[in-house]
């Protein structure tokens, strides 16, 4: 079966500036990640794929220097055209600050490579530190929820990583944005998992799924549960498949960031596995079909 991965990182920090990578606290909501403060090229990459068909791939923003977003892009762009690297990555979602009164020139000079797909702007702000990815609740600025509008004049998607108490502004942006694709990364992200928790997510989700403009990326699940197993993470997969559809759904490795919990190998002979439930022609979906169709790869 054909692979397209719809989510993962590359990064030199020899060349490139990394505020998290180059941070001495090491410690964010999945833990102590000092083993990926490191470059992660193309090549490794390459290395860690070999062993499944990976085709094609889709590469999201890393967090590089906020002040200069383009010039993630630039390398990716240089990097994709280097026949070494076998067109990877063949989709960019790059970062762009919707904050900024700038933020369309950004996203003009993003605009000028032929890769790029996207934009991703972490929305994933909690009250509790420790879960808190996004220092500012983006989602409750009506400036900022109006800039987002921009992205259609470009033709670009957006990333939607948000924790499931936000999910239901989440579907509010999509619906109030609906030519706009929005992607939902890592499955919605669902960190808390008591009993709870796992309900806000559920509901969350089908909020989300109710607007037609959102899909779905299953990555990122060894984030909250770094000693998963194909039975931890079982719900997950399948329920999200339920919400969204195989129409919907896609999946992604996460790598490096899920190289901390697991092999490439692993990771995707899980997906397999949880999915062979899955008719081929569905299967064929969430691996490769729907990963090319909305990213236009």
């Amino acid at each position: 079966m054909q692979i397209v991965d719809a989510h993962h990182h590359l990064w030199d920090i020899e060349a490139l500036s990394y505020p998290w990578l180059e941070s001495e606290h090491a410690e964010a909501p999945y833990g102590d990640y000092r083993a990926i403060q490191r470059s992660y090229l193309i090549a490794e990459y390459l290395a860690d794929t070999a062993h499944q068909s990976v085709v094609k791939s889709v590469h999201v923003q890393a967090e590089h220097d906020a002040s200069d977003p383009v010039a993630e892009t630039r390398w990716l762009q240089s990097i994709a055209d280097d026949p070494c690297s076998r067109g990877f990555p063949h989709g960019i979602v790059a970062h762009a600050d919707f904050t900024s009164a700038d933020v369309e020139r950004v996203l003009s000079a993003h605009h000028e490579y032929a890769n790029i797909r996207g934009i991703r702007q972490i929305l994933s702000h909690h009250t509790d530190p420790r879960l808190r990815q996004a220092a500012y609740d983006y989602l409750s600025d009506s400036r900022w929820r109006q800039r987002i509008g921009l992205l259609a004049k470009y033709g670009f998607s957006f990333d939607l990583q948000l924790y499931p108490h936000q999910m239901a502004n989440g579907a509010a942006l999509a619906a109030g944005h609906a030519g706009t694709l929005f992607v939902l990364n890592h499955a919605g992200t669902p960190a808390e998992r008591d009993a709870a928790g796992l309900e806000r997510w559920r509901q969350g989700m089908r909020q989300l799924a109710a607007c037609d403009n959102v899909v779905a990326k299953i990555s990122g699940l060894g984030m909250f549960d770094p000693h998963w197993t194909v039975t931890s993470i079982r719900p997950f997969v399948l329920e999200t498949i339920e919400i969204f559809g195989t129409e919907r759904c896609m999946f992604a490795s996460n790598f490096p960031v899920d190289k901390l919990f697991s092999d490439y190998d692993t990771l995707f002979a899980a997906y397999k596995t949880i999915t062979a439930v899955c008719s081929e022609t569905e299967g064929r979906r969430l691996f490769h079909d729907n990963a090319v169709r909305y990213y236009r790869l």
